[in-house]
């Protein structure tokens, strides 16, 4: 689905926020942005010693089922915004966000987080963002980042059709929050999946060029359940970027409370 001009623009002389895009430039020429579900890189089985599984678009860990009679009703973390890097000089970007459902769950994820961007001459933006897939992606307004910047993510599942998604700089104070509702009826969440993931997103029809984004080192990772209980990222799958042949992306979990992805290509 596409949006036409005339309802880009009705939508962004609106009370909502404009269709993310990679920096300024890009959100005035009225790209479309929108995160995806995970999509495996056909035929690339996992190699690497780390047993990550691959994918062409995510990097990071997905817990793909919650505990018997549960379902994930909640994704939280906190990362430090990196400063990204043009790779072979072309403009390039990246996100870091948390998420439910898009992995063994394709039909919705709800999500927040940072797109991290660098033009071919190294200046870098920061558009912090909400989705209910398959819906796009959405900048917030009244927040300000900026490369070093601690980062509070979250998103919560109120009901399979209804949620929150919450940003905070906690360097800066800023605070922001979106109610969301299920972009259509088939759109529902099924609180299977609880992902940290560093993404290399879409626009218009395809990916970004990947930049550099050095290491997104996600804290305090945690997943609500729908008991009231909350797991943190124990026995995640470790998902790494591969394209075209190449690893891009290193991905780990020092600990249950953390997911480190290091940009390797």
């Amino acid at each position: 689905m596409k949006f036409t001009a005339s309802f880009i623009a009705l939508f962004a002389a609106g009370a909502f926020a404009a269709p993310s895009g990679h920096g300024l430039a890009a959100r005035v020429a009225g790209r479309n942005r929108s995160s995806q579900p995970k999509l495996p890189a056909v035929n690339e089985p996992a190699t690497n010693d780390t047993n990550a599984d691959y994918s062409t678009n995510w990097s990071g860990a997905v817990l793909t089922s919650p505990p018997s009679g549960t379902t994930f009703t909640s994704v939280s973390a906190e990362f430090t915004v990196p400063t990204p890097k043009a790779v072979d000089g072309k403009s390039g970007s990246s996100s870091a966000w948390v998420g439910i459902d898009g992995d063994t769950y394709t039909k919705a994820i709800l999500q927040t987080g940072v797109d991290f961007s660098v033009d071919e001459l190294g200046l870098t933006s920061f558009d912090a963002w909400y989705e209910w897939y398959p819906d796009y992606a959405y900048d917030f307004s009244g927040i300000s980042i900026s490369a070093g910047d601690s980062i509070s993510v979250s998103v919560v599942a109120s009901s399979s059709s209804a949620g929150t998604a919450t940003i905070e700089n906690l360097s800066t104070g800023e605070k922001v929050h979106k109610a969301l509702t299920a972009p259509e009826s088939s759109a529902t969440l099924g609180g299977q999946n609880a992902e940290w993931i560093v993404e290399d997103f879409e626009e218009g029809d395809s990916l970004v060029s990947l930049d550099n984004f050095g290491t997104v080192t996600f804290t305090k990772t945690s997943a609500g359940l729908s008991s009231g209980e909350s797991v943190g990222n124990d026995g995640a799958d470790i998902l790494d970027i591969k394209q075209n042949g190449k690893v891009l992306t290193s991905a780990s979990t020092p600990s249950s409370s953390e997911v480190v992805v290091e940009y390797s290509g």
